[in-house]
């Protein structure tokens, strides 16, 4: 094989694995919603959602307990230094057992699943529903988790609740396989998948006040500083810490 011709098979290679995907980063906020520092009002902070694990060949999470638990020390730890920059008061949601614990594992996964009917529906032209059109033509974000939201431990000593989901999968040297070939072949193929929801949530009628999703996330969680760094980025433009920014989206 010619020099230019493993030159360029070696660029094709390190394209393939190690180039980021495209932004897909998006904040909205519920119209007529505002939240100034110092308010007085009261954010609970749930305990962060945190799946880390590998992207099989065949595109498959495979979940990792090892880096899964530090993943979320991690962010934890990294969470806890970022509250007191939130512009108001931040209180940890108390420990939960039993049916509150089940209670809380519901509405964390409920809010991780409206986000992605949002990223899905509403925030990207292809997919959106026809009452997304329209919302969007009106610059309406509407979305709720319902009023039984409510009912979450320490929701009555607060005025809303934050959630965080966080999913990393990284690629597996057979993903990172396959991508090459498929790129040799004229196919894209994607390897890892980095995830980020942030979201505040009204405590008396469950709407989702405000959104920071992000489908290529940045920072390694498994290491301090990349998990600093991802906190930092689902955290961006927080309401009453930095002026929110409505997302840019066409009709």
């Amino acid at each position: 094989m010619k020099v230019g011709s493993r030159a360029a098979v070696a660029a094709l290679v390190v394209s393939c694995i190690v180039a980021p995907a495209a932004a897909q980063e998006r904040t909205a906020v519920k119209a007529g919603f505002s939240l100034e520092p110092q308010s007085g009002k009261t954010i609970l902070v749930f305990r962060p959602t945190v799946r880390v694990g590998a992207q099989s060949t065949g595109g498959m999470f495979e979940p990792n307990a090892d880096w899964t638990d530090k993943s979320r020390k991690n962010i934890d730890d990294a969470l806890t230094k970022r509250q007191a920059n939130l512009g108001n008061k931040v209180v940890t949601a108390p420990v939960a057992y039993g049916d509150d614990a089940r209670l809380v594992e519901e509405y964390s996964a409920l809010f991780a699943a409206v986000s992605q009917s949002v990223i899905q529906y509403q925030f990207f032209p292809g997919n959106r529903l026809p009452t997304k059109k329209r919302d969007n033509k009106a610059d309406v974000f509407e979305w709720s988790l319902g009023t039984g939201i409510s009912q979450l431990p320490g929701a009555n000593d607060a005025d809303y609740a934050l959630f965080i989901y966080n999913k990393d999968a990284y690629g597996s040297t057979g993903r990172k396989l396959l991508q090459f070939a498929a790129a040799l072949g004229g196919v894209s193929v994607t390897s890892g998948e980095h995830a980020g929801y942030a979201g505040l949530v009204d405590l008396k009628t469950g709407d989702l006040l405000w959104l920071n999703a992000d489908g290529a996330m940045g920072g390694d969680v498994r290491e301090v500083d990349g998990a600093e760094k991802r906190v930092g980025q689902l955290l961006e433009e927080f309401p009453g810490s930095a002026k929110p920014k409505l997302a840019s989206v066409q009709p």
